[in-house]
């Protein structure tokens, strides 16, 4: 499980898939709106990537979730600040 994959580079997430053994599931959990590093945007972070590139591939998956599952402080302050 890779949490916060919206904050690692596409070099990042390539070195840590690449290192999957057989058999081996790898789930990229992540929020492109919570990006809190500088030098990455939405366009540029690893996970933006990953999803891109996989796009298409049958061992593939990827799901957004339309709504937050965290308290309404959490939702409130993803919105205002």
């Amino acid at each position: 499980i890779i949490d916060e994959a919206q904050n690692l580079t596409p070099k990042q997430m390539k070195t840590l898939i690449t290192r999957a053994g057989p058999g081996t599931k790898v789930v990229c959990l992540g929020n492109i709106a919570q990006i809190d590093t500088p030098y990455l945007t939405e366009g540029s972070s690893g996970l933006t990537y990953v999803v891109d590139r996989f796009k298409g591939w049958d061992h593939n998956g990827h799901i957004t979730l339309v709504r937050g599952e965290r308290s309404r402080l959490a939702d409130y302050a993803a919105e205002t600040l």
